[in-house]
Parts: C-alpha cells; structure tokens; sequence
C-alpha cells in the first residue's frame, strides 16, 4: 500500500460517507452521517459521496440522494451480498485508493467499528472512533476535528490528521440528525467495478440466525421511561414498564442497571450505550453523571425524579421532582391513564 506524505494531501477531496446497508435497508446512522457530511463539506468547499456496497442495491441510490449526498459511488457485487470484513475492506480500499477522498465517515455500529479500523490500517491512515461532533478547522488548513469521549467520559478530546489522508472517523449513531428528506433529489451514481479475489473472500457464511425482538429499539422510541440505581431492584422496573404503556412509550435505563445485570445493554443510555432524542425522556432515580447525560441531553423534554435535590440531573431536566421514585411512579402513572381516559 502507498503511504500518503504531506505531498499528497492537496489530491485528497470530498466529504465520503461509508452507507451501512442490512437486508436492503439502510441503517440510520448513515443517513444521519450525509446530513452532517453536508454541513462538513459545506465548509471545506467540497461536496458529499455516498458509497454503497452491496449486491443488487441499486434500487437505494434515490433515497441517499434525498438524505444530502451530491454523488453516489455504487459497489455492486455478489461478494458483497452480506457482510464480512475482508470483502468490505478490500472494495472500501479500492474506492478510497481510487477516488481520493479527504474524508471518510463511517457508523459507530457492530459493522462500522469491524470495518473502519481494518480500512484505516490497509491505506495507513488515522481512525478516530465513537466521534460526538464533528467540525472543521478555521484556521486554514480545512482539518477535520473530531470530538470523541476519553478518560471515561470526563473530558472531550477533540483529534485532527493533518498529515495522511483520508481522515476517518466512526460516530455514533443518534449523534447527528438527519435532514429532512430532500424531495425529488437525485445525483449521479458512479458504477464502480471491484474484482474481489479469493483471498479476500475465504469466509463462507453458510446460514444467519437473526434474533428476534419485538422490543422498540430505544433509539427509534418517542418517550422513554428511564430507570437508575435509585430504582433498587430489576422488580422495581415494573413500575416503568407501567408508566412507559401508559405513555405508549419505551423503558431504557442507566449504565449501573446494565453492569448490576437487572436488565439487557440494548437498552441502555449513555456514553456506552446509545445516544437517544425522544421527544419526552423521563429519568426516575437517575443521579445524571456526565457520561449518561452525554446520551439523552438532546431529549426534547426531560422529567426527572429524584430523592437527591442536589443530583447532576436537576441541571439539565425541564421538569424536576424531588422524590422516592417507587413512591412517586404509581401515582404519575395512575394521573396520566386518567388524563387520558378523560380526553377521549
């Protein structure tokens, strides 16, 4: 592989977007990613490439020129039908290698954090990975800054790479937002043929089992009803699962529910779950520390109930509640049935 020298930057144009799709849909994060790869290219002068792999997908190329992107390079092959890491790498490669992108955006998702580091090490480039916010540099140069969490959430490192192209970075989906769909957009779709060898290809996936679920995935959730330590039991989160039916909403909880194993990490808040913006999150014995409030402070509305007055999650809360959640929860939930019993 070709090592890029400071000689070199200058060929290197473009804001890309590495577009994630499953069984023929495409993730969300990715759309969340053209809509801040437009804002970012915006910037350096440049415009938005999609990229997709995939076998038969072509039929997906309107809907990421609706979500921001100004061209689309297609990467259709049998290969690529499902993914596995070396065939997705050595065709992520080759595009990069041949179109010279000065930046490459990827989702911080089971796929995306296979994929990127793999990329990154094949083109000898910098990766910077879980990105929370993205910009870029005014003082000239055009460098991509990415903001990621470090020593556990207590400060924000912020990461440029000024020197190797392209610049990489996974971000985390719920993150960014999406734009509003563009009607009647369209770009041009570049047909971009890649020879795939057998050495790339010596995995053989021979079934996928799916797991089936019938949960909503948090992020996709409206309201959340939210559950802490302060909640004392995973026989207390009854008490949420009452109120979140009653909201037609969704229950999700803190780190500390998760490690103490009182319920499953898919529905986790915070820095090492997922990032969420329902329209109305309710945090019922959450204390707030920073790495929570850093998945669920772009929430809409926040309620908070809490026994600690002083508690981090009173600073960022709409509406606050002093109180013993286990106390407080029947009574809510008990108001919000009969208000809506009323209003029909």
């Amino acid at each position: 592989m070709k090592v890029v020298s400071k000689m070199d930057i200058q060929d290197y144009k473009g804001v890309y977007v590495f577009i994630q799709q499953v069984d023929h849909k495409v993730a969300g994060v990715s759309h969340e990613l053209l809509g801040k790869a437009r804002e970012l290219a915006g910037k350096m002068e440049t415009e938005v490439t999609a990229v997709l792999l995939g076998n038969n997908v072509s039929d997906l190329c309107k809907d990421l020129a609706s979500y921001g992107a100004d061209k689309i390079i297609l990467v259709d092959n049998p290969a690529l039908d499902l993914y596995s890491t070396k065939p997705y790498a050595y065709a992520m490669c080759k595009v990069i290698e041949k179109y010279k992108p000065a930046v490459v955006l990827y989702g911080a998702t089971a796929i995306g954090r296979d994929l990127a580091p793999r990329v990154a090490a094949r083109i000898r480039t910098g990766l910077t990975a879980d990105c929370t916010k993205l910009d870029v540099a005014e003082d000239g140069t055009k460098n991509l800054q990415m903001t990621r969490p470090a020593f556990g959430g207590n400060i924000m490192a912020t990461i440029i790479c000024p020197d190797y192209r392209p610049q990489m970075a996974t971000v985390r989906p719920g993150v960014m937002q999406k734009i509003k769909p563009l009607e009647n957009a369209s770009a041009p779709t570049d047909k971009f043929s890649v020879q795939i060898p057998e050495s790339e290809n010596d995995v053989q996936i021979l079934n996928v089992v799916k797991k089936e679920s019938h949960k909503m995935d948090i992020q996709d959730a409206k309201v959340l009803v939210s559950g802490g330590r302060g909640m004392g039991s995973p026989e207390n989160f009854k008490l949420l699962q009452n109120l979140a039916d009653a909201l037609s909403g969704t229950v999700s909880s803190s780190r500390a529910c998760v490690d103490a194993g009182w319920v499953e990490k898919d529905i986790q808040v915070g820095q090492t779950g997922k990032t969420v913006r329902p329209n109305l999150y309710l945090a019922c014995g959450i204390s707030g520390a920073i790495q929570h409030l850093a998945g669920m402070e772009e929430s809409d509305v926040i309620m908070a109930i809490n026994k600690d007055e002083t508690a981090p999650i009173f600073e960022v809360a709409d509406y606050g509640v002093v109180g013993d959640a286990l106390k407080i929860l029947p009574l809510l939930t008990e108001n919000v049935k009969k208000a809506i019993a009323d209003r029909k």
